[in-house]
């Protein structure tokens, strides 16, 4: 929701953008390089608006 990023990997794997999203957020609580990560995919996955 901040980038898009859940829902563009959703649309890219076919699934619901609610599930990646509630799987981000449990990955949070995991250690771990999730933030990078997520800072990462928004810089490399295009946008809708291009």
């Amino acid at each position: 929701m901040i980038a898009g990023v859940c829902a563009g990997l959703a649309r890219r794997f076919g699934l619901s953008p609610t599930l990646v999203r509630w799987i981000a957020v449990a990955s949070v609580l995991l250690p771990g390089p999730q933030v990078l990560l997520y800072v990462i995919l928004w810089i490399v996955i295009p946008s809708d608006r291009d």
